[in-house]
C-alpha cells in the first residue's frame, strides 16, 4: 500500500515543489519514505509515497528503467510479479519487487502486460520516447486513482483531497449519494475531478493535451461454465487452495476475523499468525466472537478481541470522515476503522479481509429476495430482513419487472433522475438476461466502489496494506461464469460453492454451516437513535446551516430516519462532518 502522485504537460519538470506538497498531503499511505522523480525530457513529474511490504531493503519510488527511459510510480501489490518475471523473462535483482517487474515488462510489451498482472494497483508509467503519460488501476479497483485536467496537464493522486490542494474544486453533490451514499461511475463530489474507472487504461499525450481511455477488461466478456456441479466444486476447490494462500505476506500480518463462512475460510487457508475481531458487549445479535476464538485455537493464531464503545465512535468519527476523503461506508466502517487501529498499534503492516464472495457467489439477502421473491425469503426464517422484502411485496400471481425490483432493493433514497435504474438495466443487459450475473454487475456498479474504497482508505489512513485474496483473478472469473443454482440453490444457501469448498477441503462444520450474514456489522445506527441522538441531531442541523443544496436533501433524511436497519441517519452525520471539516480546511 502506497501512494502515488504526479504532474504531466508542459513544463511539468518546473512543478517539483508542487507534485512534492501533493505527495505530503498523503504521506500517511507511504511512510518509508516520499520523493518525486523529475522525466528526463521535463514532460512529468512522478511522486511515489512507499510503503515497504515485499522487501524492507527495497529502493524508494518512482523508478526509473536507465535502458528504455520509463518512469514509473506504482502503488498495490502484484501478487504472481515472480511467475511472470519467469515466464517473461525478465531479470530481478535482490531488492527489486513487482514495481521493477512492471516497470520491465511494460518497456518489453507496453499496455499489454496488464493482462499477466494478477492483484490490486494503481499506477503511472511516464515514456519519455513518446512523450506520453499512462495510468492504469486494477480490474476491480482495488486501488483507488483520481485524476484532473487543468491548463494542458494532467495532475493524478492516490487521494482526492491531494487533487483538491492542487487548484479550486468546488463541491458538487451527486444525486446519487442521496440514492445509494455513493458516487457512481468516475464522479466525485468535487468538480474536474474524476476517479479513473477499474480495469481502464488512460493514455495522456503531453505534446497534443489529448486524452484518450480504454478498458482492457470486462466479465461480461467470459463464457459461462459448461460442466457439472461436482466438476465446478472440483475446480473452484483447487483454486481456492492455490490462489488464497498466494496472498499471504511473508511476514507477519491480520486476519480481520469476523466468524463468518469467508474470513473463517481464509483463516484456515492462510493460517494467519493474528488474528482480530470485533464484538459490542450487549449486542448479541452482533456477536460472533465466540466461534472468532473456536478459529483462532485451531490455527494457533492469537486473537486480538477489540471492544469499541461509544466513545470511541465520537473520538473517531472525524478522522474516518477525512480518511474516507468524502461520504462513503457501509455497515461495517466503524468497526473495520476499530480493526485497524489495534493491528496498526501492534505494529503489523499488513491486514487480510474477506471481501469477495458475497457479491459473486449472491452472499447478501438482497440476492435471495431478487431471485426467489420475498415470500419465500421470508418462509426460509428470515424475518429480520422483513423491511427489506417489503419493498417487493406484491399481489398473488404478480412478479415486478426485474429492473424495478433490484433497482427498488439497493435504492436507499430517491433517484429523481433515475441514474441508479438506469445501471441496473445495463447490467441486465450486459449479463444477457442471466439475473445472477446481473446482479454481480450492478454491485459492482453501486455498492462495490464504496466497499472496496473503504478497507483501502481506512487501512492506509494507519499505513496498513489491505489484501483480498478471493478477489483473485482466477475465482473472480470462475464464479462469475458459474449458473445461478451453483451459487445459491435458496434463500438460505446463499455461497453455495464456497461452503461445498470448504467441506471438501476438511474445514469443520462451523465453518461452512454458518447460514446468517453479520461481518463486522455495528451498533451505530441504534446508537445514532438512543444515546447520541441529540449529538447527531446537532451535527446534522449545524451543517444544514449553509449546505449545497443537493446535501441538503441527504441530511434532513437523516433527522427524519430511525429504523433499525436503516443507515440514513449514519450517512447524513458523516457527511455533516464530512462538510464541516471541508470548511475548516477552507478557512485555514
Amino acid at each position: 500500500m502506497c501512494g502515488i502522485v504526479g504532474l504531466a504537460g508542459a513544463y511539468a519538470d518546473r512543478h517539483e515543489s508542487t507534485v512534492a506538497a501533493m505527495g505530503l498531503a498523503q504521506s500517511h499511505r507511504g511512510p518509508d519514505g516520499s520523493r518525486c522523480v523529475v522525466a528526463a525530457d521535463g514532460g512529468a513529474t512522478l511522486g511515489m509515497n512507499t510503503l515497504l511490504i515485499v522487501d524492507s531493503t527495497a529502493a524508494l519510488g518512482p523508478y526509473v528503467d536507465d535502458d528504455s527511459g520509463l518512469l514509473l510510480t506504482f502503488n498495490g501489490q502484484v501478487y504472481n510479479y515472480r511467475r511472470q518475471a519467469a515466464a517473461w523473462d525478465i531479470p530481478l535483482a535482490a531488492g527489486e519487487t513487482d514495481a521493477h517487474l512492471v516497470l520491465r515488462a511494460w518497456a518489453k510489451f507496453g499496455p499489454s502486460c496488464l493482462d499477466g498482472l494478477d492483484g490490486m494497483y494503481a499506477l503511472a508509467i511516464y515514456d519519455t520516447k513518446i512523450g506520453k503519460l499512462f495510468l492504469a488501476r486494477d480490474r476491480l479497483g482495488e486501488k483507488p486513482l483520481y485524476w484532473r485536467l487543468d491548463g494542458g496537464r494532467l495532475a493524478f493522486a492516490s487521494e482526492v483531497t491531494t487533487l483538491t490542494g492542487y487548484g479550486p474544486a468546488p463541491l458538487v453533490i451527486r444525486p446519487e449519494m442521496v440514492a445509494i451514499e455513493t458516487p457512481v461511475g468516475v464522479d466525485t463530489p468535487f468538480q474536474g475531478i474524476q476517479l479513473l474507472a477499474p480495469a481502464t487504461l488512460l493514455t495522456f499525450d503531453v505534446d497534443t493535451g489529448s486524452l484518450e481511455q480504454r478498458t482492457f477488461w470486462r466479465l461480461e466478456d467470459l463464457e459461462p461454465w459448461r460442466g457439472d456441479y461436482r466438476s465446478a466444486l472440483a475446480e473452484y476447490s483447487v483454486t481456492l487452495a492455490e490462489q488464497v494462500p498466494l496472498r499471504a505476506p511473508d511476514g507477519d500480518f491480520a486476519l480481520l476475523l469476523s466468524g463468518g463462512l469467508d474470513s473463517s475460510m481464509l483463516a484456515y487457508l492462510m493460517r494467519p499468525p493474528v488474528c482480530v475481531t470485533v464484538r459490542y458487549p450487549g449486542q448479541d445479535r452482533l456477536d460472533e466472537s465466540e466461534i472468532a476464538a473456536t478459529i483462532a485455537r485451531d490455527i494457533g493464531a492469537e486473537l486480538v478481541v477489540i471492544e469499541p464503545d461509544i466513545a470511541d465512535f465520537v473520538a473517531a468519527l472525524p478522522h474516518i470522515v477525512t480518511a474516507l476523503d468524502y461520504p462513503m461506508g457501509n455497515a461495517s466502517t466503524f468497526s473495520e476503522y476499530m480493526a485497524y487501529k489495534a493491528v496498526a498499534d501492534r505494529g503489523i503492516r499488513v491486514v487480510v479481509g474477506g471481501i469477495g464472495p458475497d457479491e459473486f457467489l449472491m452472499g447478501y439477502i438482497r440476492h435471495a429476495i431478487a431471485l426467489f421473491g420475498p415470500d419465500a425469503v421470508l418462509s426460509a426464517g428470515l424475518d429480520a430482513y422483513r423491511p427489506l422484502a417489503a419493498k417487493l411485496l406484491y399481489a398473488a400471481g404478480e412478479r415486478p419487472d426485474p429492473v424495478e425490483a433490484v433497482t427498488k432493493l439497493i435504492l436507499r433514497g430517491p433517484d429523481p433522475e433515475e441514474r441508479i435504474r438506469e445501471l441496473v438495466a445495463d447490467a441486465l443487459c450486459r449479463a444477457g438476461g442471466d439475473l445472477a450475473r446481473a446482479l454481480t454487475l450492478v454491485d459492482l456498479s453501486t455498492a462495490w466502489r464504496p466497499l472496496v474504497m473503504t478497507s483501502d482508505k481506512l487501512a492506509s489512513a494507519f499505513a496498513i496494506e489491505r489484501r483480498s485474496p478471493y478477489l483473485a483473478r482466477a475465482l473472480v472469473e470462475f464464479a462469475y461464469r458459474l449458473p445461478s443454482d451453483y451459487k445459491i440453490c435458496e434463500p438460505v444457501a446463499s455461497k453455495r460453492i464456497l461452503r461445498d469448498a470448504a467441506m471438501a477441503l476438511g474445514l469443520p462444520r462451523k465453518v461452512w454451516d454458518t447460514r446468517d450474514k453479520l461481518g463486522f456489522a455495528s451498533p451505530v445506527p441504534t446508537w445514532l437513535t438512543g444515546p447520541l441522538a441529540s449529538w447527531t441531531d446537532a451535527h446534522i442541523h449545524a451543517a444544514l446551516t449553509d449546505v449545497p443544496i443537493g446535501m441538503r436533501q441527504l441530511l434532513e433524511s437523516g433527522l427524519k430516519s430511525d429504523g433499525r436497519f436503516d443507515r440514513t441517519r449514519t450517512q447524513a452525520l458523516m457527511a455533516a462532518a464530512w462538510y464541516s471539516g471541508q470548511k475548516e480546511r477552507a478557512a485555514a
